[in-house]
């Protein structure tokens, strides 16, 4: 993906000299009185709304479960909408928790810390964590691109609960806190059109960051082979939107057999990733839009070397019915596609092959797998480890960041 050689004769820096992280990567939690609050009068009773019942949460074949109404489990506020149920989990929000204290139980807002959902305490947090700027994805209910609306019946409602959700993540969440908390929008996954609307809104209101499924065929929307959504990447290219890709946004994730525990699927989840830059690479969607930036949350980036080794050898020899003639994949992408890091050693000990331009890091606030209030330790520790300059530590804490979201925009430098 790359050939920078930069100066191995520089030292890493000292922890306390690295410059201030931007997370690609970090969660929030949406209000739980939102939509009951802005929904118009006759759909509120049908929109998003929170209940607490006791509930037990459980993880089989891949895919976490529960059980409501539980006499053993956890007082827990669970999201209602139409005929789904979605409760709140203590691994939504364990950051600044011991990791021998975090388990897979149910759990409400108040069992988690305040960052998690109010604003204030968010920016303090960061301050502590060395992080000046951050990206949030939905953390519950909405669920990473947005399946949550994508799986309702009425669509009318689906789509002024996703603008609402919009709004208050520009207008409320990230409005007036100086570029810190960077603006995501959620596109409405079922309508390529109205997703292209949406996109063109939200830019008009300073989002230019939107959250798509790393493969929407599996949530039963168009697949990426179907040229149905140009529409949406050629509105992404007019208003200068980048395209954030979350691992599970398929609402699915890789394992080997329904009785493998989370571990296997934890161990596997850069699969994800890699089916997904196949499709975004064999489809044509990447030449078509030679400006379009795609970004890949915590999928670490070791794997991308030899995924586009592997993809340039079946272009260059037409195999399975692609290339022969043309720009190879790993030309393709230098420079437009990027992968998130936050423990990926092997990944930074290989990234002249990744291209250090194309990778991102992420603190992954406020999940079990989040390094706060540890972060700056963590990338030093790995940035030594992997024989860092000065020069590739800024980019990857924050230069690459700018360059890929368009971050001038919201006053953030180098």
């Amino acid at each position: 993906m790359g050939t920078t050689t930069p100066n191995r004769h520089s030292p890493t820096p000292a922890e306390d000299e690295l410059p201030l992280i931007i997370s690609v990567d970090d969660h929030v939690m949406e209000p739980r009185d939102l939509w009951q609050e802005q929904l118009p009068a006759g759909m509120k009773a049908r929109g998003p709304r929170v209940v607490q019942e006791r509930v037990k949460l459980e993880f089989a074949g891949g895919h976490y479960g529960f059980q409501r109404d539980h006499p053993d489990g956890e007082m827990c506020d669970v999201w209602l909408f139409e005929d789904t149920a979605v409760p709140t989990g203590l691994l939504h929000g364990p950051a600044g928790m011991p990791r021998e204290e975090q388990r897979n139980v149910a759990a409400r807002y108040e069992d988690l810390r305040l960052g998690t959902w109010d604003r204030d305490a968010r920016l303090a947090d960061m301050t502590t964590n060395h992080v000046e700027a951050a990206l949030n994805f939905p953390n519950i209910f909405p669920r990473f691109c947005g399946q949550g609306f994508l799986e309702r019946d009425d669509k009318e409602l689906a789509l002024a609960c996703l603008q609402i959700y919009n709004d208050w993540m520009i207008d409320d969440w990230s409005a007036g806190t100086g570029g810190r908390l960077i603006p995501l929008t959620l596109v409405p996954m079922w309508d390529p059109e109205l997703a292209a609307a949406e996109v063109r809104r939200c830019a008009g209101k300073g989002s230019y960051a939107i959250t798509f499924s790393e493969s929407p065929s599996k949530l039963g929307c168009a697949s990426m082979y179907s040229g149905e959504w140009d529409v949406l990447w050629a509105a992404c290219e007019e208003t200068a939107t980048t395209v954030s890709m979350h691992i599970g946004s398929s609402s699915s994730m890789p394992t080997t057999s329904p009785d493998a525990p989370l571990a296997t699927s934890m161990s596997m989840y850069a699969q994800n990733a890699e089916g997904s830059l196949a499709d975004w690479v064999f489809s044509g969607t990447l030449a078509r839009f030679p400006d379009i930036k795609i970004a890949y949350a915590e999928s670490q980036v070791g794997w991308m070397p030899f995924m586009l080794e592997r993809l340039d050898a079946v272009y260059r020899e037409g195999r399975g019915g692609v290339g022969g003639d043309g720009v190879l994949p790993s030309e393709v992408v230098r420079g437009r596609v990027f992968g998130c890091i936050f423990d990926d050693l092997f990944g930074l000990k290989v990234r002249d092959e990744v291209g250090v331009e194309q990778i991102l890091f992420e603190t992954d606030y406020p999940h079990s797998d989040g390094t706060f209030p540890h972060s700056r330790k963590v990338a030093h520790d790995l940035f030594s480890a992997a024989g860092m300059d000065a020069r590739e530590c800024a980019l990857v804490l924050r230069g690459n960041a700018i360059r890929a979201y368009g971050l001038d925009r919201f006053g953030i430098t180098e």
